[in-house]
Parts: structure tokens; C-alpha cells; sequence
């Protein structure tokens, strides 16, 4: 097809070199042989530049020369449109001259156009077709291009796709490293603050529930109350629930009243691992009352069991063993030699109304106290005789400082009981 139009060009050409047809010049027109028509129009080759070029660029390139190709052939078939026309009516007269025979010539002239088409319009359905056919050539490498392309960016979307969830992850990563850092700070920080919140909510807790046995007592005060021992059992008694610390002295005073008889008993008795007579009052039958420390025996110039209520009060220091006796403020006896040097062990345990042959058991009834005790307090040191005067009298109130009487700290058994307690001025009425 181009052929032929590069035939109709240059026959335009060299009419138009002359000013005008005349009348008496004649055109030769040279039939190509089909061959030529049909060897189409090759694409030259693109050279390479920059040594191979992958898959892709080369698709590029070529898609990038096929549009340059289409334009530079749409440019010159507008530019040849108007040759085409020329050529149409160049051909028309060669055609009349043809069928006219125009002088001088013979009548069996060859017919130099048989083998070009007759139709104009034919040759512009050639030139289209041609176009078409480039167009899709075009289109199909295109599509081609971009499954290249596909194929060749999907590696890298599933990268990018990889990278964005690996950076969410160590992101989260992070976000959790830090919580565990923050906790383990705070943790690290408010160590003595949660100790110190704990503390204060212990005691307030201890103060509350204080507060609230105090709230509950049947007693005005904590020490207004008297433990009841009626009968001589073994099975009747009061338990002191602190215990003593280790003691190289003390002062052990208590309010009793008892009519039991012979004798009223054991008022007390405090017994440790190894000895059960570590202190112990007691008077057994027709003997006078007696103060044993770690099972060494003195007796007490002591008389109350009248039936009417007495203070008792005695003292004993390790030095010397030396001890005091009082009743009702008034020194009565005064001793040494009772169990000297010995210190009073810690953690036994403190029995009202009973003595003990065991650590806290083994009771005997025959040694059972019967009567009232109140007031039962122990210091940790010798008192003075006008401190034990002024207790005795009602001018002091004084509780113990090692063992004081409060009612939450005396546990009764066995039928013992608490009562409320007259008060100090009504004992002293009793005497």
C-alpha cells in the first residue's frame, strides 16, 4: 500500500514540476507488480542504546515508537489526502486518454493502469484498514505492557503490604515494652507507699475493731469488770491472752474477795516451757498464802479470806531475790533469797483461778480459787510504797504497764463469768 502511494507521489511530483498539463502531453503511468502492495509497510528496527533492557522497558519503548508511528502516519495521509486527490484526477485523464487514443499513438497502446485500482475510495479503505490494523498492533502491546507491569509490581505491593504490617506489629511491640517498663516503675516507686498504705489501713482497721469491742462492752470502762469463780473446779478459771517478756522485776497487784475455806485457792499462776511454777500465789489448805518464783516458795503474812474485797500487792526483784507483800496499802512482809538472780522467762502463759502442772492444763480443783478478781495489773518493776498506797485508795488509777486489766484481754472458761465491778470506793467501803 505505501508503495503505491510513494508511486502516485512521485508521479505528482513530476507533474508538478511542469507549469501545466497542455493539451498535447500524455502521462505514463507503470503498473507495480501485486508483490510490492502486499509487502506492506516494515517498522525499521530500534537500535539499542545502553546495553539489554529488561522485559519491561523494551515494552515500553516499543509501545512509546508504535505511537510515534501511528501519528507520523496519521500526519501523512492528512498531507497525502489532498496528493490522493491530484493523483484521482491525474488518473482520470490518463484513463480518457487511454480510451481516446490521442494522435500518433497506435490503437493497441498497453494499458499501464490495469493493476492499480480503478476506485479512489478502495485505496482510502486500504489506507484504513492499514491504520486499523496498526491501532490494535498498538492496543495489544499495551495490554500486554500493563500484565507486565502487574506481574512486576506485585512483588513490590506485597513488600510494601509485609513492611506495613512488620511495623505495625513492632509498633505494638513497643507500646507493650513501655506498659511493662511503666508498671515495673511503678511498681518499683510506690513499693514504700503501698507499704505505708497498708500499715495505716491495718491500723485502722485495729483501731476500729477496738473501737467497736469497747462499743460492745457491757462495762462503762474497759476495766470496770470482775471475773466470778464460784465453785471449786478444775475447769473454772480466766485466761490472761498477752504474755509476760522476759522480767527482772515486777509488781503483780489485784482486787479479790473470797470466803472459801481452807484456804481460797490459787489467785494466779504463770507457767513456762520447762516450769509450770514460774510465778505462782496460792493458798492450799491450812498453809498461808505463798508467792513461788521458778518453784521457790515465800510465804506471805497475807489474811483475805473474810469474805470482804482487798487489795494485794507484791513485789520481787531479781537482785537478791528480795520481795514485798501489801494488802489493802499497807506493808505487810518483806523478804530475800526467793529464787535470786533468776529473770522471769517470756511466753508462757498467765491462768486466773487455776494453778498449773502443765503449760497452761493439768488442773487441780483442790487448788481451784473461789471467789471475785478484778483489777489484776503487772509492771515491770518495783513500785514504791506510796504508789501502791494511792491505788489501794482510790487516789490513782494506774493500770500496769506490761500486763493492764482490760476487758479484751481476759478470756473466761469453764462457767466463769464477768461482771460489772463496784467501783474503788465502794471496796474500800468493804473493808
Amino acid at each position: 500500500m505505501l508503495a503505491l502511494l510513494a508511486a502516485g507521489v512521485a508521479l505528482a511530483v513530476a507533474a508538478g514540476a511542469q507549469d501545466g498539463p497542455a493539451p498535447s502531453n500524455r502521462f505514463v503511468c507503470t503498473a507495480l507488480p501485486p508483490e510490492a502492495a502486499r509487502a506492506g509497510c516494515p517498522l525499521p528496527a530500534m537500535p539499542m542504546q545502553g546495553g539489554a533492557l529488561s522485559p519491561e522497558e523494551e515494552l515500553r519503548a516499543a509501545v512509546l515508537q508504535l505511537r510515534e508511528t501511528v501519528v507520523q502516519q496519521k500526519e501523512t495521509l492528512g498531507s497525502q489526502r489532498e496528493a490522493i486527490r491530484e493523483l484521482t484526477a491525474k488518473l482520470a485523464r490518463c484513463e480518457g486518454l487511454a480510451g481516446g487514443k490521442a494522435p500518433g499513438r497506435a490503437a493497441s497502446g498497453k494499458d499501464t493502469m490495469g493493476d492499480l485500482p480503478r476506485d479512489p475510495g478502495h485505496v482510502v479503505e486500504q489506507l484504513s484498514r492499514s491504520l486499523q490494523t496498526l491501532k490494535d498492533r498498538l492496543e495489544s502491546l499495551e495490554h500486554q505492557l500493563r500484565a507486565n507491569v502487574s506481574n512486576a509490581v506485585l512483588p513490590g505491593d506485597f513488600r510494601e503490604v509485609l513492611q506495613r504490617r512488620l511495623g505495625e506489629l513492632e509498633r505494638q511491640l513497643l507500646r507493650k515494652v513501655a506498659e511493662l517498663e511503666d508498671e515495673k516503675s511503678l511498681l518499683h516507686n510506690e513499693t514504700s507507699a503501698h507499704r505505708q498504705k497498708t500499715e495505716s489501713a491495718l491500723n485502722a482497721l485495729l483501731q476500729r475493731v477496738t473501737e467497736l469491742e469497747r462499743g460492745n462492752s457491757a462495762f462503762k470502762s474497759p476495766d470496770a469488770f470482775k471475773v466470778s469463780l464460784p465453785l471449786r473446779t478444775n475447769y473454772l478459771y480466766g485466761k490472761i491472752k498477752k504474755t509476760l517478756p522476759e522480767l527482772y522485776a515486777f509488781t503483780i497487784c489485784l482486787w479479790l474477795r473470797s470466803s472459801a475455806s481452807p484456804g481460797i485457792g490459787t489467785p494466779f499462776s504463770y507457767a513456762v516451757p520447762g516450769q509450770a511454777n514460774e510465778i505462782v500465789l496460792i493458798e492450799w489448805g491450812n498453809n498461808p498464802i505463798e508467792l513461788l518464783i521458778n518453784d521457790k516458795v515465800a510465804q506471805l503474812p497475807l489474811f483475805v479470806s473474810d469474805g470482804k474485797w482487798h487489795h494485794i500487792c507484791v513485789t520481787w526483784t531479781t537482785r537478791d531475790g528480795m520481795w514485798e507483800a501489801f494488802q489493802d496499802g499497807e506493808k505487810l512482809g518483806t523478804g530475800e533469797n526467793l529464787a535470786p538472780w533468776h529473770p522471769i522467762k517470756p511466753g508462757g502463759v498467765l491462768i486466773l483461778g487455776q494453778e498449773q502442772d502443765t503449760v497452761g492444763g493439768r488442773f487441780d480443783a483442790t487448788q481451784a480459787f473461789v471467789g471475785e478478781l478484778s483489777q489484776f495489773n503487772i509492771w515491770d518493776r518495783v513500785l514504791r510504797a506510796q504508789e501502791i498506797i494511792n491505788i489501794a485508795n482510790c487516789s490513782t488509777n494506774m493500770p500496769g504497764n506490761i500486763i493492764p486489766w482490760v476487758d479484751n484481754n481476759v478470756d473466761v472458761f469453764g462457767g466463769a463469768s464477768k461482771w460489772p465491778v463496784e467501783t474503788c470506793e465502794e471496796r474500800l467501803l468493804d473493808l
